[in-house]
Parts: structure tokens; sequence; C-alpha cells
């Protein structure tokens, strides 16, 4: 393939939540632009994982571990082009049903990661990185029944997107965060049978927009947050 047809070529990207199934089309999608990919998640690598690296059993709430699985891809690579923060977690629960573990759950998982991920990854990152964190649609709007504790978490990573924005401009490091509706995962169409999917956002989708933000072609775009889906 053509430089043209390969805009990655050589670069470095690093997927967490990458064993999952958005993380691994993401990642498939990254490595078909021409990047070098390293996957990162919680949970051991299982079978099948198509990566450049893969590092399981890696908790990113938790500061310490973040930078040792960091470390790693760093003493692999040498340096991050950009870090796609995808780990995270949705739980439906109105408020009076809702303890204090499913909120500290849904905070370390869908904040804590993002914020510990990209602690890591920074002493790697030179000017011109990138880093992309998914949030939700849900989070840009009046929040519903059931779903607080969710949006407040992901609302959390809207404010971290743009004070971390903010704060890296002069390092000519750019963040980033997208937002998108349901996304066409076996999980949510096992938890949502009924659905009309016709309006979910493909992996694939996702990942071409994750990409864009990581491009030369948004050079110019930091402390954005793009809506992705209907």
């Amino acid at each position: 393939m053509s430089n043209r047809e390969q805009p990655f070529s050589g670069k470095i990207i690093v997927v967490t939540g990458g064993f999952g199934a958005l993380g691994r089309v993401v990642g498939q999608v990254a490595q078909r632009a021409g990047a070098k990919v390293a996957l990162i998640d919680r949970g051991p690598q299982p079978d099948g994982i198509a990566a450049d690296l893969a590092v399981g059993d890696a908790d990113l709430a938790d500061f310490a571990a973040a930078e040792r699985a960091f470390a790693k891809i760093g003493e692999t690579f040498g340096r991050i082009d950009a870090l796609f923060n995808i780990a995270g977690a949705f739980e439906w629960s109105p408020i009076a049903d809702a303890g204090a573990d499913l909120w500290e759950m849904l905070f370390r998982a869908n904040v804590l990661t993002a914020v510990g991920a990209s602690k890591a990854a920074l002493p790697f990152m030179q000017e011109g990185a990138s880093i992309v964190n998914i949030a939700a649609a849900a989070a840009t709007a009046r929040a519903a029944k059931g779903m607080a504790p969710y949006t407040a978490s992901k609302s959390g990573v809207l404010r971290f997107t743009e004070s971390l924005a903010d704060e890296l401009k002069p390092r000519g490091i750019r963040v980033n965060s997208v937002s998108p509706t349901t996304i066409d995962t076996p999980r949510n169409r096992a938890d949502m049978p009924k659905a009309d999917t016709k309006d979910w956002v493909p992996p694939e989708r996702l990942a071409q927009v994750l990409l864009y933000l990581a491009s030369d072609e948004a050079a110019s775009v930091t402390g954005a947050n793009l809506r992705v889906g209907a």
C-alpha cells in the first residue's frame, strides 16, 4: 500500500480496553492504516488477539499499575503517537438502587482509567502526539432515569478532556473526545434484543473517527468533543 493508503505508517497507537469488541476493531483498523498497535486491558490476554503488543492484567485506574503497563509499551516502541482511551463500563440503575460500589466502579472504569492511562503515556509522547477519550452522547444531554451514575462518570471524561487539552497545548499534544450514541456490539445487541439497530454506530465507523482526530488532518483540533451517531 502507498503512504496515502496508510497514513499512520510508522506511528505507534495504544488502545485501552483493547481486548473488548470495540478495542479489537479499533486496533485492526489502525493496523490497516499502517500503525503499530499496542492493546492494553484489565483482563488476561485472550486467544486471537492481533496486535504488535498486548498487555493484559493492567488496572489502569491504579496509577502505579498503569505506569508499569506503559513502561512495557515504552520499552517496546520508544514512544507513543496516539492513545485511544476506550476502556470503560456501563450500568443502568435508578439512583435509589445504586450503592456507592456502583458509583465507584463506573468512575474508576470510565474516568480513572482515562486519567491513569494518559498520565502514564505522557512521558512517551512528543509534540504532535494525540489522546482521544471515549465519552458518551448520553452525557451531553439531559440524563434519563437510571442513567445518573453512567452519565455522571462520562461527564467527568468530558471535563477531563477539556482540562488536559488546555494543559498540554504548550507541549503540542492534542486531546479530544468522541461521544458515540449506541455502539453496535454483541453486548448491546444481547442487552437490547428488541431495539432498532439501524442508527447504531458500527465499531469500524467509530474507529475511523478516532483515527481522524489523531491524524495530521485534525492538527488544529484540540479540546473538542465529536458526537458520533444519530
